[in-house]
């Protein structure tokens, strides 16, 4: 049986990671800190429990982490560990400098002693996208130049250029992945759709920044989790592979989609309206990527369509309601990052 750790594994990806390796009949050890974006909700039901194990452990606890890996021997370490969200590294880049280069420098020490006793043992980096900035036209290829333009995405490329330097210098068996903006169950509602879906089953009008006119390439999270483990059975260590779905809308368009997919499902009340709200600072106008590589040299490709997977997205929030009570109210509703 094949034996994985995860990093981050109550977070949004993370545990929809978890969910699929357990389907698979992976066996799996979660490594999560627990932070405001953690949510033990998340893996509420999983499956094959005897092949589960959770353990609370910051990602830099060097010790600590090297001697889960010794106790534990996974095969592969997906690292999902990282804050997030664009608008709290506005607020608190010190978070993001902390936990995304930081913590990602402990992990490599970890993994790199960790290696010599288990040499096929392999690092799946996860990353963003928004590394290479602003996109004005075409889609960025693997090996483009970095522009990253918050805290996050540069704390991202950080830590992206910390772990190819890793396989350079010390011949660790690692892979980078870079994703789009990633959509599904079990994200936090601080990012733009479970947002959009809290406001719409209380009545509330739907924050829209600037124009809505920022396009986005979505991708659904179970396609991204496919794509992950394809590259941890298939994939070239020493590489980099985008994932995404090659499918760019902007922010409003997002938001009449799924103003017409609850439309169908419930009553929606009065006060859901648009309402367009001061944008975020430095807010980069298009995100989009070339996955040609990861289609061609490990034959993937996404599955879900936006409609299908905004459906599926809308319907998991209105039937775990009680998902967004594990939530402090004020990390749904505030608005943050606007840089005063």
């Amino acid at each position: 049986m094949h034996k994985v750790l995860v990093t981050g594994g109550l977070g949004f990806i993370g545990s929809n990671l978890i969910h699929m390796l357990l389907n698979k009949k992976f066996k799996v050890i979660n490594i999560d800190k627990v932070t405001y974006s953690s949510n033990f909700y998340n893996l509420k039901g999983i499956p094959g429990k005897k092949n589960y194990k959770f353990i609370k452990c910051d990602i830099s606890n060097k010790k600590k982490i090297y001697d889960i890996f010794k106790k534990y021997k996974p095969n592969c370490i997906f690292n999902l560990a990282a804050e997030t969200h664009v608008d709290r590294s506005i607020d608190s880049p010190k978070n993001f400098i902390d936990s995304n280069i930081v913590g990602v420098f402990s992990l490599l020490e970890s993994f790199k002693k960790y290696s010599k006793t288990n040499k096929k043992a392999k690092l799946i980096h996860v990353s963003t996208d928004e590394v290479f900035g602003d996109i004005k036209k075409g889609r960025s290829k693997e090996h483009d130049g970095y522009k990253p333009s918050s805290p996050y995405s540069a704390s991202k490329a950080a830590s992206d250029h910390l772990v190819f330097a890793y396989i350079r210098t010390f011949k660790i068996n690692a892979i980078v992945t870079n994703c789009t903006n990633n959509y599904g169950p079990r994200q936090h509602p601080e990012k733009l759709i479970p947002k959009l879906i809290y406001n719409i089953i209380n009545n509330k009008y739907l924050p829209i920044y600037g124009k809505g006119k920022n396009l986005r390439e979505w991708i659904f999270v179970e396609d991204h989790c496919d794509a992950l483990i394809k590259i941890y059975q298939k994939g070239k260590v020493g590489e980099f592979y985008n994932i995404g779905s090659n499918y760019n809308i902007n922010n409003l368009v997002v938001v009449k989609k799924l103003l017409s997919t609850s439309k169908k499902k419930i009553k929606v009340g009065k006060n859901v309206k648009i309402k367009f709200i001061k944008d975020r600072p430095g807010h980069d106008m298009r995100y989009a990527i070339n996955s040609n590589k990861l289609k061609r040299k490990i034959n993937w490709i996404p599955k879900t369509n936006f409609s299908n997977g905004l459906k599926k997205t809308f319907l998991w929030y209105l039937k775990n309601q009680k998902y967004y009570s594990k939530i402090n109210k004020k990390d749904i509703t505030k608005r943050i990052g606007m840089n005063k």
